[in-house]
């Protein structure tokens, strides 16, 4: 293994360039997965049948819940195997890495059946309705109860690579499945295709996620030797301090990915009571603020493994203008992108369905979703903060405030006082409060931490 390659990035890269090598492929990266998500509700939406979008939509939530595994050892094990890397704890960083890769599979395994086998109460759940329920389910049939497992698991081999500083191969693995899904959707969807509408959506992902697997396996054989992740099973032991680790920051990350999905399945209860047409606006407005969302999300987590390296190294100088360059980059352009999305939010509705009933209730939406964006820059950029320093604590507290404390009152708040365009802003609402609270914990760690050393 080339270390000298690890210690030029993480301790002698100008931050600018440094930054931008760990950031820039991981933002393409979420790029790439919002536009193969928005895929599915593209291709869908040329059907111009509410009712297949509506299925798309419904099963979000469920889709989301996969975030809950994926940080639990994704976001657990790379920020431990950064902070292992910091110290020179090279056999830490292996059997981390091989903890975080089996547990990874076997959840993805169990999650996937019991979906499987509880998918009545399932669907009754995440608010699909007799008009609804063949299209979600049809969706879901490939996209969790089959793919859970692959879906899970080439999102954890991603941030074991990156953890080492291989930003562009974990973004590469990536994006190879959702490039992939977008050639496939058109064919499976579409009349002229196989003509299996969101079931075909569904199995283009499956087999995509599939792909992006491969990929990494063959990147680690291609690596042997010169890696320091591990996928070996017979490095994989279940070590009290390894547990500890991994879960002190996974467990915190992977609630907040849970009350996310919660959050996602009041909207979509809400939302459906007013009809198919709603559920759909609400969907397609929701993937269009998935790109500035999944963007600022990417920038904070591309940063991680540069600010974990140098807080567990003492240079905590370096790692506190990591994280204010990383603000003054964001906080900008998702300025620009808010009054973008405020100005042309029927228009880009419109994009993905010509339906006037939809145009009408997205293009409401998507002001009230855009209004929150630069709040949840800072917000973003705290939690990665707190998940890269291993201040697991600090992230469960941001988590239940951002959902129980804030958003979820605010969804039935908000739905008293503006019937279903009400609902839209709650996220607005909430991550205000957690901007705030967000400022207030940076200037903590900041002088807690700021210039001293170990």
């Amino acid at each position: 293994m080339n270390e000298n390659d690890k210690t030029l990035l993480f301790e002698k890269t100008p931050i600018p360039s440094a930054v931008a090598k760990l950031s820039i492929p991981m933002v393409f990266s979420s790029l790439v997965m919002v536009i193969y998500n928005m895929a599915d509700t593209y291709f869908v939406g040329m059907l111009n049948n509410p009712v297949e979008n509506a299925g798309v939509a419904l099963a979000a939530p469920v889709l989301l819940a996969f975030n809950a595994i994926n940080n639990l050892f994704g976001v657990g094990t790379s920020s431990m195997m950064s902070r292992a890397l910091g110290r020179k704890d090279f056999d830490t960083v292996s059997e981390s890495s091989a903890f975080g890769f089996w547990c990874s599979v076997i959840c993805g395994l169990i999650f996937g059946a019991l979906c499987a086998l509880f998918h009545t109460p399932l669907l009754s759940l995440i608010g699909a309705d007799q008009t609804t329920r063949a299209a979600t389910q049809g969706y879901m049939f490939w996209t969790v109860y089959l793919g859970a497992a692959p879906a899970i698991l080439n999102v954890v081999m991603a941030y074991l690579v990156r953890s080492e500083g291989a930003a562009l191969h974990a973004s590469v693995g990536t994006m190879s499945g959702c490039l992939l899904n977008i050639i496939l959707d058109p064919f499976f969807i579409l009349p002229w295709g196989l003509n299996m509408g969101a079931a075909g959506a569904g199995l283009a992902t499956f087999l995509s996620n599939c792909v992006a697997c491969l990929y990494f396996f063959i990147l680690l054989y291609v690596k042997r030797g010169n890696t320091f992740v591990c996928i070996d099973p017979r490095r994989f032991r279940i070590r009290k301090r390894i547990v500890t680790e991994v879960c002190g920051v996974g467990i915190p990350a992977s609630i907040q990915n849970l009350l996310n999905v919660t959050g996602m399945t009041i909207l979509n209860n809400f939302t459906s009571a007013y009809g198919a047409d709603a559920v759909a606006a609400m969907g397609i407005a929701y993937k269009i603020y998935m790109v500035p969302m999944q963007v600022t999300l990417g920038f904070s987590q591309g940063i991680m493994p540069l600010v974990s390296y140098n807080f567990a190294s003492g240079n905590r100088k370096r790692m506190k203008k990591t994280i204010l360059f990383a603000l003054k980059i964001m906080l900008p352009i998702l300025a620009v992108i808010t009054v973008i999305y405020f100005a042309g939010s029927d228009l880009l509705i419109s994009l993905f369905m010509q339906n006037d009933s939809i145009i009408a209730y997205g293009g409401r939406f998507l002001k009230g979703f855009s209004l929150g964006l630069m709040f949840l820059c800072v917000d973003f950029l705290a939690v990665g903060v707190f998940q890269a320093l291993g201040f697991g604590r600090y992230a469960l507290a941001f988590a239940i405030m951002r959902k129980i404390v804030l958003e979820i009152p605010a969804l039935f708040i908000l739905n008293w006082l503006f019937p279903l365009y009400g609902l839209a802003s709650a996220q607005s609402v909430a991550e205000l409060v957690l901007a705030m609270c967000a400022i207030f914990m940076l200037r903590h760690i900041f002088r807690k931490y700021g210039d001293t050393a170990i």
